[in-house]
């Protein structure tokens, strides 16, 4: 079920009405109405996965009870084997295997073996590489005694089900969320009502923003060789605005939907494209997952102790597992050590915990330092996710080849590319609404400070009609993050 459906839009306002208007003197009701919910909206894409989360679930569940009780460390530590094995074992071979048997292959006849192996036609479940890290974090963390193990376990299964956020994240810690399956949840309005303009916006990033761009950056990539370097270059431009627009509008309307109920869940993206250097990019971009690759790898591993050398290990060995995390494919790993380059200058001059606070704060505009660092933070950044949006190396070498030839310099024809112009000019204000809301949750949280009434939903129904104008209404395009 998409967040941008007819479907939801009937499925949203049901749930909303039982939760608040006939479940609501009952918190135990009230979670099961949130899982057998989130069961539904799981199963409308396909019914067999959700035996697969039920499944991850109940064993993270009774390892994080079993953990709760055993003192005996040699145990807990087998305890926790048997989670991460069991989560990181069916991640790995629904998303992986077809990969690694590729690469086997491979490597053998590189060798002058040549081998003969069978792939699997294997379906990937939505979003199993969040609702994994997610039950992870709850075994982690009960082990590492900073969660207690709950007992109940609808309100674990609401904690792993929750369906704002099931199938693209955030990916929720269990010391955030789970107790907020056990707080007594009053209906207020404020925060409701806030989480409506936060579902608007992303909407609006959804539809407006990532599905026009996509729309040109998918012609421009699947036919690269037809089209000169100034072009290429405005190919990757889109795709950098549609993945932004689509994972970062799926985030805000889960984060909305979320409030609607009740519930808080954290910032997933702090307005990513105005830093001033790779290592504020990563602290503002898919914040959910950076944190919880710091919190559960790359501190254990000693993260900025120790000597450079073995910083360096660290951050490579980050930005890699983050590359892998999103696909089964070299290019994910390419753009992950790519990051990975970018941070090290920053690393290296002890730069990447500056810039920690929003840029031009209490400023208008930013001063000319600033704005060129955030330019050429963005320009390294649009260069790195032409490796994630390439089909393979070959298609990312060859764009970029395409790219940086002297067809750059040339003006792009826009005739071939009906309605590029008026999506630029659409970036161009989107950008400014950002820029303008960046202290905020999200782009237009700050509506709700003018004064006057009239001027508020003025504005409301100047987004609502864009997306009307502007969206593409008549076909729902998947979020990208429903392929992670």
């Amino acid at each position: 079920m998409l967040f941008n459906s007819l479907d939801f839009a009937v499925f949203l306002p049901v749930v909303f009405v039982l939760y608040w208007f006939v479940l609501d003197k009952s918190l135990k009701s009230q979670n099961l109405l949130i899982v057998m919910s989130s069961y539904l909206f799981y199963g409308w894409w396909d019914w067999r996965f959700l035996g697969l989360i039920a499944f991850s679930t109940l064993v993270d569940y009774v390892v994080g009870i079993q953990l709760d009780k055993s003192e005996d460390g040699l145990r807990r530590k087998a305890l926790l084997l048997l989670s991460l094995s069991v989560n990181i074992g069916l991640l790995g071979f629904f998303k992986y295997y077809n990969f690694f048997l590729d690469n086997f292959e491979d490597a053998f006849t590189l060798l002058g073996m040549p081998i003969q192996t069978n792939t699997l036609n294997i379906i990937l479940p939505v979003g199993i590489s969040f609702y994994t890290f997610q039950t992870m974090s709850y075994s982690i963390d009960v082990y590492r005694r900073k969660l207690k193990a709950t007992t109940d376990l609808v309100a674990f299964m609401a904690f792993v089900s929750f369906f704002p956020q099931l199938v693209a994240g955030p990916i929720e810690r269990a010391t955030n969320l789970l107790p907020q399956f056990f707080e007594k949840r009053q209906f207020d309005y404020q925060q409701a009502a806030d989480g409506m303009r936060q579902i608007l916006w992303g909407l609006f990033k959804k539809m407006v923003i990532a599905d026009n761009c996509a729309e040109f950056a998918n012609i421009i990539f699947s036919n690269y060789s037809d089209y000169g370097g100034i072009t290429l270059l405005l190919g990757a431009l889109f795709f950098t605005f549609q993945i932004y627009g689509d994972f970062s509008g799926y985030s805000d309307i889960a984060i909305g939907t979320s409030r609607l109920f009740g519930f808080r869940l954290m910032q997933n993206f702090a307005f990513p494209y105005f830093s001033r250097d790779v290592a504020e990019f990563w602290r503002r971009w898919h914040i959910s997952l950076s944190t919880w690759f710091r919190d559960y790898i790359y501190i254990p591993l000693g993260g900025s102790k120790g000597s450079k050398s073995i910083q360096i290990r660290n951050v490579f060995i980050i930005f890699l597992l983050s590359g892998f995390w999103h696909g089964a494919n070299w290019t994910y790993i390419v753009w992950g050590g790519l990051n990975a380059i970018y941070f090290i200058p920053v690393l290296l001059r002890g730069k990447n915990r500056q810039h920690l606070e929003p840029v031009a704060l209490g400023k208008k505009w930013p001063n000319s330092r600033e704005f060129f660092a955030m330019l050429g933070t963005f320009c390294l950044t649009v260069l790195s996710w032409i490796f994630f949006r390439a089909e393979n190396m070959n298609h990312a070498i060859s764009y970029l080849a395409g790219i940086f030839s002297y067809t750059l310099f040339e003006i792009p024809d826009f005739s071939i590319f009906p309605g590029a112009m008026t999506l630029l000019v659409l970036i161009a204000g989107f950008l400014a609404v950002e820029w303008r809301g960046r202290l905020g949750q999200f782009g237009i949280a700050g509506i709700q400070f003018i004064p006057r009434k009239a001027t508020r939903w003025s504005l409301y129904v100047l987004i609502i009609l864009m997306i009307d104008i502007f969206g593409n209404t008549s076909e729902q395009i998947e979020f990208i993050y429903f392929q992670f």
